[in-house]
């Protein structure tokens, strides 16, 4: 087995690193790496004690389907950092001509969009549930969103050309833009019709504000134009985790056992069906 050293760029040019070992002892030798995802998995841990506590008494079925998937983004959390941290699905990738790291190995925490690809669709689920909005729009926000990670994981995979690299982002961006029109223009009216739009309003802005770093960090760090290190840029995703999801998934699942029989009234403002619960 290699002694992998790690740098402050995440950067390996002289030898060759393939195996989840490898991974696994680079992530564990650097600290500020290492310390990014463990954080991650103890509050994954905490945020899934705590809503189980949480949801204990809600008893309708609208609501009761909102604490579901809030609680399935620390579940879906817990086990892809667990994931990243013993390089399972984490590795070093060369990068393509043209890329400020060109033919340099670089590690690559591709887990990640395997997170975001479970974990944003169950957020959006409970947020549209929360504005009592109809199959239609809540169908396009999920599958929009679903397109704008796996294309995201094939800017962060594609080492052919940079070129495609950046083509990806730009896809994965467009997707990212039918998202954000749901979330800002499609459901604010549901929510206001729901009688939710104070508490939804404030979710929807931290929704919007987090998710827009997540772009940002991918075009400074090393799958972009490497201005941060991986280290750093690690620990921007994992403070953009913490905030979006447990901080966001606290927020609404207290909201809603406060307010169950709001949710349990609310119904679809477009098509005026009756409410979920019995």
């Amino acid at each position: 087995m290699l002694d992998v050293v790690p740098t402050t760029t995440g950067v390996l040019p002289d030898i060759v690193l393939q195996t989840q070992a490898d991974a696994f002892e680079f992530i564990n030798g650097d600290p500020l790496l290492a310390s990014s995802l463990w954080v991650n998995i103890a509050l994954a841990g905490f945020a899934i004690l705590l809503f189980v506590y949480m949801g204990r008494n809600i008893e309708s079925t609208r609501a009761q389907l909102v604490w579901v998937a809030t609680l399935l983004v620390p579940l879906v959390s817990l086990s892809s950092y667990l994931a990243l941290t013993s390089g399972l699905t984490a590795g070093f990738l060369e990068m393509p001509a043209g890329h400020a790291l060109a033919n340099e190995q670089v590690f690559s925490p591709w887990g990640r969009y395997l997170t975001w690809t479970f974990s944003t669709p169950m957020i959006l689920v409970a947020l549209g549930l929360l504005a009592g909005t109809d199959r239609a729009k809540l169908a396009t926000a999920v599958t929009m969103d679903i397109g704008m990670c796996v294309t995201g994981l094939a800017a962060a995979l594609t080492t052919s050309s940079y070129l495609l690299r950046w083509a990806f982002y730009v896809i994965s961006c467009a997707f990212f833009v039918a998202v954000l029109y749901v979330l800002l223009v499609e459901w604010p009216a549901d929510a206001t019709a729901a009688g939710t739009a104070d508490i939804f309003n404030t979710l929807k802005l931290l929704t919007v504000v987090l998710w827009l770093g997540y772009p940002i960090l991918w075009a400074l760090g090393s799958e972009g134009f490497a201005l941060l290190d991986v280290a750093i840029t690690s620990w921007g995703y994992s403070g953009l985790d913490i905030l979006a999801k447990y901080v966001f998934a606290f927020l609404l699942l207290r909201w809603v056992a406060a307010n169950e029989g709001t949710v349990a009234d609310t119904t679809t403002a477009s098509t005026g069906a009756a409410p979920a619960d019995d």
